[in-house]
């Protein structure tokens, strides 16, 4: 191996221009790429880009090297500079899909696989074996859509009613009320409970099917406290507050913050706080919070976990749970429901049986909702403090006192502020005064590459 080459390639740095929407911000961004996940496609390019420089043959990307290549492209710079280090024009040769280029791209990429082995390893799976990162938890798409089977299922909800009002109302002519009612609250409360047991054990199950290498394990702080909040601002108040307790910022008598030092830091999102604070000048905190909600490295890790969430619900699994759940609760609802079409064919009193399923709807509408949240607000953070944290080195860090700790590591000064906003959520930049008292891309069909 060309160690001093591969030290070359190995320490080119990307995004060597500071920017709010840089090489790697922007590739993350397009592609709903983790931070970790974005850094490991940009080295496996790297290791490609040496086996591209260094061998006489054609090598093969994967669908995900090509992302990044795509991308690097793009900033002609960057790539011209690259390729002067490597010392070799790397060119980009498109698949035309006929015959003869997949034998041969079929071929080259064999060849890549022995070649990177050779210098490198393994092939990280999550990287050259799938099209995305999403692929590596290994979750197969529905075939049914969760809203069309619940518009199927209030169909099959109507339908059902008849025969059921029939097979239960010589039952209901004997229990009298309250006893009936006292009955559907206790059988509510039960199904509820044992749903969420359930459902739980069911959610850890499914987390055994990722790999082991998926970007699930290599999560940010950061990332993981959107995911369980479902929050943009608890991001930026933990990067703020970690600021304010290295004493970057400081929080004046009147509310106000300004900037008291900008040293050099290893963290993107505190750096970009020190920026733009440094723009705003002397400032309250919701205006420095909205300017911060629009830049893309903060709302990268919106648009990464949010793209979880919608894969995973779209998810077999998740489908067969949610289906579960929704039948369970629809047969409990039509209990009561054929109670109250009884009730009203013997012109009987109803106002407490409305009541009572008016609640109970409700209910059945937010735990659904819930559930489709639920692998973000807790499985996966569950799995992060119980399991994965016990591995890590740096866990001590202020991040993840935070993602464990929440709010009450918040800095005494700094906390009022944070209550401020929850309390004003449309405040804005305007309330200044009043302070004082919210799957990638990429192009398909290139094979490999060659070089001049």
């Amino acid at each position: 191996m060309d160690k001093e080459l591969w030290n070359k390639i190995l320490h080119f740095d990307f995004d060597d221009t500071l920017s709010e929407y840089g090489f790697s911000i922007r590739l993350a961004h397009e592609n709903y790429w983790t931070k970790n996940f974005t850094e490991q496609a940009i080295l496996e390019y790297k290791k490609f880009m040496y086996l591209a420089a260094t061998s006489d043959f054609m090598v093969s990307p994967s669908k995900i090297v090509d992302i990044v290549w795509h991308q690097h492209l793009i900033f002609t710079q960057s790539y011209q500079d690259f390729c002067k280090i490597i010392g070799k024009q790397i060119q980009h040769i498109p698949s035309t899909h006929n015959r003869e280029d997949f034998e041969k791209f079929k071929q080259a990429k064999e060849r890549t696989k022995k070649y990177y082995f050779s210098y490198f390893g393994e092939q990280p799976k999550c990287v050259w074996e799938f099209d995305s990162m999403f692929e590596s938890l290994n979750l197969s798409k529905s075939k049914i859509k969760i809203r069309t089977f619940i518009i199927f299922g209030i169909l099959a909800f109507l339908l059902f009613t008849i025969p059921f009002y029939f097979l239960l109302k010589p039952l209901y002519l004997i229990i009298k009320n309250p006893e009936f009612i006292f009955m559907f609250l206790g059988l509510a409360i039960i199904t509820f409970i044992s749903l969420g047991i359930f459902n739980g054990i069911k959610f850890k199950e499914i987390t055994k099917y990722f790999d082991k290498d998926s970007f699930i394990y290599s999560l940010q702080p950061l990332e993981l406290i959107y995911l369980k909040k479902q929050n943009l601002s608890y991001i930026i108040n933990g990067t703020v507050n970690e600021l304010v307790i290295n004493k970057n910022i400081k929080v004046n008598n009147d509310n106000t913050i300004e900037l008291v030092k900008s040293e050099e830091t290893t963290k993107s999102e505190n750096l970009l706080t020190i920026t733009t604070l440094k723009e705003l000048g002397k400032s309250f905190y919701p205006a420095l919070l909205k300017k911060l909600e629009s830049k893309p490295l903060f709302k990268n890790n919106k648009n990464c976990m949010d793209a979880f969430k919608k894969y995973f619900y779209k998810s077999e699994k998740f489908g067969k749970l949610f289906y579960l759940n929704f039948g369970t609760l629809m047969l409990l609802l039509m209990l009561g429901f054929i109670r109250l079409i009884i009730g009203i064919s013997r012109d009987k009193p109803i106002i407490i049986i409305t009541i009572v399923l008016i609640i109970s709807t409700v209910l059945i509408i937010l735990y659904l909702n819930r559930l489709t949240k639920l692998v973000c607000t807790k499985t996966i953070p569950d799995l992060y403090k119980n399991q994965i944290l016990q591995t890590l080195q740096n866990k001590g860090n202020w991040q993840w006192k935070y993602f464990l700790l929440g709010t009450s590591v918040l800095s005494p000064s700094f906390a009022p502020l944070i209550n401020y906003v929850d309390n004003n959520p449309n405040n804005g930049s305007s309330s200044g005064s009043s302070c004082g008292s919210s799957c990638g891309s990429s192009c398909s069909g290139c094979g490999g590459c060659g070089g001049n």
